[in-house]
């Protein structure tokens, strides 16, 4: 078989490439190494950049994120009692909208399907050839038979453990890591939003997360062990942490109710670099992670398969590689920039096991900068809603 771009990775950064590369007339398939069921099952977090939601709509994916999306104009950042609403629309002139990641996904298949897209799932033993030479091609198995995938270009666009960047020789990568040392345990419950804007909170004990999904489920984080479990936590004792994290107005009115997803997510940092390799193109967590405290991993993919679309239609409609040249360079540019930003916030916010007093003084003062300087609310809320491509 035979197609223009072979894309690793049935998630929503490939299938918005591929969505976006189909309607520019350029031919991809996706390979995809769990079903469909098993990608839509996953559950991710939903802040959506401007530029996010703008590439949904020129994919032909946006007619339900633009009904059902919850568009929010600020946040609010809490420090013990003590809150500060950051306003995006005064800032930026523009918001974010809260839509689930599962949602963007399921969007992006019903539009792939409605356009015959090409997909195969239940991959296995995938592995990239001559990336290095004009005729790449990909291998891989399907129920035992052994496929072959001639193409002009490969899309890594399979994660941090799949086979795309290790395909990029060692001598050639230079990773860049930081290991936070706690986790988030996160639970969705059937409750009403605490509030109608998401409130990150720091406390003496840790960082909380209040977010949503719409207005009846709630997604909720705490700060935990890294070596924690799941299992060691009750619905009861999560939502006792809960409220002693958040100001005591929202832990109030906080309504509680069963668990129906609950679990711990690592925080890490870390950036591969290049993202290019030959026709290899690396997308998304393939190249890069982000903490999620800055809302950054689905938007920060986003933002490489803007680069990597338009520099593939330019390639095939104008015949012009300039911008395949330069795809490392501009997207890492701009993923450097959300790694700081995510960076910050999650050192802003979190208790650290080796914190000192003077780190703590630190931190409060960077609160109370960020509550009396309009500016710092200003680059705050640029970094949130998104820097422009």
């Amino acid at each position: 078989m035979r197609t223009q771009v072979a894309i690793i990775g049935g998630g929503p950064s490939g299938l918005l490439l591929s969505q976006l590369l189909h309607r520019a007339g350029i031919e991809s398939v996706v390979l995809e190494r769990k079903t469909k069921d098993y990608v839509l099952s996953r559950i991710r977090a939903g802040v959506l950049e401007v530029g996010l939601v703008d590439q949904l709509r020129a994919a032909g994916a946006g007619a339900r994120l633009d009904r059902d999306g919850i568009i929010h104009d600020g946040t609010v950042i809490s420090y013990g009692d003590e809150q500060i609403r950051v306003d995006f629309t005064e800032h930026t002139g523009t918001h974010v909208t809260v839509y689930g990641q599962t949602e963007v996904t399921r969007d992006l298949y019903d539009a792939r399907e409605a356009m015959n897209g090409n997909f195969a799932f239940n991959v296995e033993g995938v592995a990239i050839h001559d990336t290095d030479t004009n005729t790449p091609f990909v291998t891989y198995h399907v129920d035992g038979s052994e496929h072959r995938l001639d193409c002009d270009y490969v899309a890594g666009c399979d994660g941090f453990h799949g086979v795309s960047r290790a395909t990029i020789p060692e001598n050639v990568r230079r990773e860049y890591e930081k290991i936070y040392p706690f986790g988030w345990l996160g639970i969705l419950s059937e409750t009403p939003p605490v509030h109608d804007e998401l409130i990150y909170a720091s406390s003496d004990v840790g960082f909380a997360l209040c977010s949503m999904r719409n207005e009846n489920l709630s997604r909720y984080y705490v700060q935990c062990e890294i070596t924690d479990s799941p299992d060691n936590w009750s619905d009861d004792a999560f939502w006792e942490a809960l409220k002693r994290r958040i100001p005591e107005e929202h832990a109030t009115n906080l309504v509680t109710g069963p668990s129906i997803e609950k679990s711990i997510a690592p925080l890490r940092s870390f950036v591969s670099e290049p993202m290019r390799w030959g026709r290899l193109f690396l997308c998304g967590d393939a190249a890069h992670i982000v903490p999620p405290t800055g809302a950054k991993g689905l938007n920060t993919a986003a933002s490489d398969v803007h680069y990597l679309s338009q520099a593939l239609i330019q390639f095939y409609t104008a015949n012009d590689s300039e911008c395949i040249e330069r795809y490392s360079e501009k997207a890492l540019a701009r993923v450097w920039k959300a790694e700081r930003f995510s960076w910050w916030m999650t050192s802003l916010l979190h208790r650290f096991p080796d914190q000192s007093a003077f780190d703590i003084r630190m931190q409060q003062a960077e609160v109370a900068f960020l509550r009396d300087n309009t500016s710092a609310q200003a680059v705050l809320a640029q970094n949130y809603v998104g820097l422009p491509y």
